[in-house]
């Protein structure tokens, strides 16, 4: 299997909004590694971000989440190490109360 570090997914969300950040690659054998999740608030105002992820593209629910409503300050970033194994079709979804914050996530992918 070949192994690609890279930047996984990047996104800045609409507020309010769920929104898929990162989809492991289908195919049988393919997974990815998630290492660092950084999240930059880029506004003058604290805002609540949320990460869920979602086992072969399930729907949402409240058993997904990794992060809950955690309060990014003003100008502030935050680091996660993760290293959490995800499988094909694994979805990483985002969520940010006032879309002031951008998701940056790292890793590999293998397949």
């Amino acid at each position: 299997m070949a192994v690609t570090y890279k930047v996984l997914g990047q996104s800045k969300p609409a507020a309010a909004t769920a929104t898929t950040l990162y989809t492991v690659p289908t195919g049988s054998g393919n997974y990815a590694v998630v290492s660092t999740l950084t999240i930059a608030n880029q506004d003058s105002s604290p805002s609540s971000v949320r990460v869920a992820i979602r086992p072969a593209g399930a729907a949402l629910e409240a058993k997904h989440y990794i992060i809950y409503n955690v309060a990014v300050n003003a100008l502030q970033t935050m680091n996660y190490t993760m290293g959490i194994t995800i499988a094909s079709t694994d979805v990483v979804t985002i969520y940010d109360g006032n879309g002031t914050c951008s998701f940056n996530l790292f890793g590999s992918e293998n397949s």
